[in-house]
């Protein structure tokens, strides 16, 4: 026990030496997991079908398979962006597979235009119908897949879809015109469509490309091969910046230079430091009594030299009769609502008067400064009279 003992006893007395590195060690160790969550949240992000989002309606897994094939996967958000990546591409030698999907709507169909002209293949996922029409291609919209399929088979001569076999056909939907794959529902209606000669590619689910299906069925087959044709894969996510106007202003963390990131953990620990230090020095609260206490005769005494002075006879006759009112509504007890009439009946009776008297004490109204020093000593004697019974 003794050794135990002694052994706390320098573990204490180390920790009392060397606190403040213990505190500082502990602070660095802070801000490097802040800065680490801050970087890992700043790369992953929540928008569907994205290569930088690992839920299940990403794309992280589809490009990270893409990328270990040798295909260079780069994702944009405007089309001025995507394009020049693409000549990029078509500068270098190496071909250029676009993947489009415009979630809400943001790219002009004349875009699309531009990218087939532009790109070596051009894959749209679940395009709207203004986008089919503008892109002036012959696949057109055709309905949505049953719910009764789950699955759909090729049924068709393209290469990429009978080597992938049957895909996903959850919340798809279907189109007509080119070469049509993955039917469902008769009259040439397909999943997967294919025009200019491949260059052109429409497919109508995102389940076949997200992380949560990609390992169902063909799906990851079909995906692969349909965007991994081309050395370069650039996954086009259409933003707000293609609607055009007038750009929004940058934000504060858009002004901010790239080292703030790293400078700002810093600094608050700093702060937190500097919080400890200068906290330590204050003591605890003092009370101190009010420096000046006011009687309440002062305070009347000064309201009455206010109306004195300002010769207003009215108001001063107002407050007399008020406060004696409450008085005498107190002696009486006629309760603290009562008017001057009630009170008047009730003094009449108490002091066996008649009330047209006790109304022209209460209800007098003195017009000059000597009526009412004479109206007042008539109260002051009325209530000596009340009380006195």
């Amino acid at each position: 026990m003794t050794l135990v003992a002694a052994a706390r006893r320098r573990r204490r007395g180390w920790i009392r030496r060397h606190r403040a590195g213990v505190l500082f060690g502990v602070a660095l160790a802070a801000a490097l997991a802040l800065v680490l969550i801050l970087q890992s949240m700043q790369r992953a992000d929540g928008q569907d079908l994205s290569i930088r989002n690992p839920g299940p309606h990403g794309a992280m897994a589809a490009a990270r398979i893409l990328a270990g094939q040798g295909v260079a996967v780069h994702q944009t958000d405007s089309l001025q962006e995507t394009l020049a990546a693409a000549r990029k591409a078509g500068t270098d030698g190496s071909g250029s597979t676009v993947l489009v999907y415009d979630q809400r709507g943001f790219l002009a169909p004349d875009g699309l235009r531009r990218l087939l002209t532009e790109t070596d293949r051009l894959v749209v996922v679940s395009p709207r119908l203004a986008a089919l029409t503008g892109l002036g291609s012959t696949i057109r919209q055709a309905g949505v897949v049953p719910g009764s399929e789950q699955t759909l088979e090729p049924g068709c001569s393209v290469a990429d879809a009978q080597a992938a076999g049957s895909i996903s056909a959850e919340g798809g939907f279907l189109y007509t015109g080119g070469t049509v794959c993955y039917g469902a529902g008769g009259r040439g209606r397909g999943l997967y469509a294919s025009a200019e000669n491949g260059r052109l590619v429409v497919i109508g689910s995102t389940a076949v490309i997200s992380n949560q299906s990609l390992a169902a069925h063909g799906n990851a087959a079909l995906t692969l091969r349909t965007l991994g044709s081309q050395a370069n894969l650039i996954w086009y996510l259409p933003g707000p910046g293609d609607l055009g106007g007038t750009p929004a202003p940058k934000t504060l963390a858009e002004l901010a230079p790239a080292w703030s990131a790293f400078v700002a953990p810093w600094l608050i620990v700093v702060a937190l430091f500097a919080m400890l230090w200068r906290g330590r020095r204050l003591g605890p609260l003092v009370f101190e009594p009010l420096p000046v206490v006011v009687k309440s005769a002062e305070t009347a005494e000064g309201r009455a030299r206010l109306y004195h002075e300002a010769h207003d006879v009215a108001r001063a006759a107002d407050t007399l009769r008020a406060g004696t009112l409450v008085r005498l509504a107190a002696a009486l007890r006629t309760g603290a609502t009562a008017d001057s009439v009630e009170v008047a009946a009730a003094a009449a009776r108490h002091l066996d008067r008649t009330l047209p008297e006790m109304l022209r004490i209460l209800q007098h109204r003195p017009a000059t400064e000597a009526e009412l020093v004479r109206w007042a000593q008539d109260l002051v004697r009325l209530e000596k009279e009340v009380q006195a019974r």
